[in-house]
């Protein structure tokens, strides 16, 4: 009897970010940290991306983590968003029948445009869910012009 194994784009998709990245760090010389590199990762938050006229807007999901937990940091234009959700680990061992939730590293870049004013990058944890806002700087946000 032949078993059905199921295909998951997303984790293939995911598998090849992961690579790409590594690729790049390596190409490109950036510093990532031994502990990254030694850790695999094992979920990545789900993530919405917007611009507004002024800046852009990155929202995480990450529930059930501290904001203690959670680390960002941006150079030469990469946002970088790592964190790790430890196993709630208890005394009692009870007999699951389906584990769903992630737990581990993770690691997330964002490459974004050169015009932003990095010194102004802000994050809000609230609710579960991280929300960065990157303004722009000012030479690029669009104006209008007037017709004579």
């Amino acid at each position: 009897m032949t078993s059905l194994v199921r295909f998951s784009p997303m984790t293939e998709l995911r598998r090849l970010q992961r690579e790409m990245d590594r690729l790049f760090d390596t190409f490109f010389g950036r510093e990532v940290e031994a502990a990254e590199e030694a850790a695999p990762v094992t979920w990545v938050p789900r993530a919405d991306l917007a611009e507004t006229d002024d800046a852009y807007l990155i929202q995480l999901d990450v529930p059930g983590m501290n904001k203690d937990e959670l680390s960002v940091t941006y150079h030469d234009g990469t946002l970088t968003v790592s964190g790790e959700r430890k196993s709630e680990t208890k005394e009692e061992k009870p007999n699951y029948i389906r584990v769903e939730r992630s737990y581990g590293r993770f690691y997330r870049s964002f490459t974004l445009p050169k015009a932003v004013d990095e010194k102004n990058i802000e994050a809000k944890y609230e609710n579960g869910v991280l929300t960065i806002r990157v303004p722009k700087a000012e030479g690029s946000k669009a104006r209008r012009i007037e017709i004579s």
